[in-house]
């Protein structure tokens, strides 16, 4: 494994960047100045909101590119480089599931505010981590933004209780697992791959040169377009299988681990 050719670094924040307390590592920090020494670029690309992302990384984040919202939006220095709304004709047919089922927490997700459902009262707490500036709204027609994604909560599995509700829309939208209760629907075209090929294109960058760290479904499509693709320890089996490469968990500092050789590669 030779990262001496290595220009950008990709990694997803929950289960990969973030541990399970979703805290960024003052290790990261310290090794990310040594990134930019070396003139790597680094993206943040997560499932998470344009602002959740940057309080993550308040320090640096004008140093960095932001994928947000599955790659549904991509920000630089607050440069809006890309956004791919969900069509808004397919909304009334999405909400009819969800009020199908009272089990299903949605978010919609705008590109500088959530919406939650006031059916969901009993979850806004623990939502509010993922989504802190939001509004409370008892109808989708309530929402007079361009919807980015619409993330789905459900508080056992996603993979068993939400994905088979919503997978006969993939046509029309990306359906993916993003986490153990988590579905993100996005427009077709909004995903993290489709974000980082852009940036590939836009700064020269080839998958040789191209480094990404992922561990849930909604990073496949970008793992896909690195050589060095590495999947963390408690990564998905499909992660797993499609990851060139793996490293330990996000809560042993894979990702830093990774980033040090990085960096010694690149002193030598």
């Amino acid at each position: 494994m030779n990262l001496s050719g290595i220009k950008l670094v990709v990694s997803d924040m929950d289960g990969t960047l973030l541990n399970s307390n979703h805290e960024v590592s003052s290790l990261f920090f310290e090794l990310f100045k040594e990134l930019k020494k070396h003139n790597i670029l680094f993206v943040a690309a997560s499932g998470r909101p344009y602002y959740s992302i940057t309080e993550k990384l308040n320090s640096i984040k004008d140093d960095i590119i932001i994928v947000a919202e599955n790659g549904g939006i991509v920000i630089k220095q607050e440069e809006l480089l890309l956004s791919t709304p969900i069509k808004k004709e397919h909304l009334s047919q999405v909400e009819s599931l969800i009020n199908s089922n009272n089990h299903i927490h949605p978010v919609f997700c705008t590109k500088l505010k959530a919406y939650f459902k006031s059916a969901s009262n009993g979850y806004i707490k623990l939502l509010t981590e993922y989504y802190s500036n939001f509004t409370v709204v008892n109808s989708i027609e309530e929402i007079e933004e361009d919807i980015i994604k619409i993330a789905l909560y459900h508080d056992l599995d996603s993979e068993k209780y939400i994905y088979p509700h919503f997978k006969h829309l993939e046509p029309d939208y990306k359906v993916k697992i993003s986490g153990k209760h988590w579905v993100d629907l996005s427009d077709d075209l909004a995903n993290k791959g489709h974000a980082i090929e852009l940036l590939q294109k836009t700064y020269n960058i080839s998958p040789k040169e191209t480094l990404v760290f992922g561990d849930y479904n909604n990073d496949i499509e970008m793992l896909k377009l690195a050589t060095y693709s590495f999947a963390m320890e408690n990564a998905h089996e499909n992660v797993k299988e499609i990851a060139n490469y793996n490293t330990k968990s996000n809560n042993d500092f894979g990702v830093e681990l990774i980033l040090e050789k990085l960096i010694e590669a690149k002193q030598i």
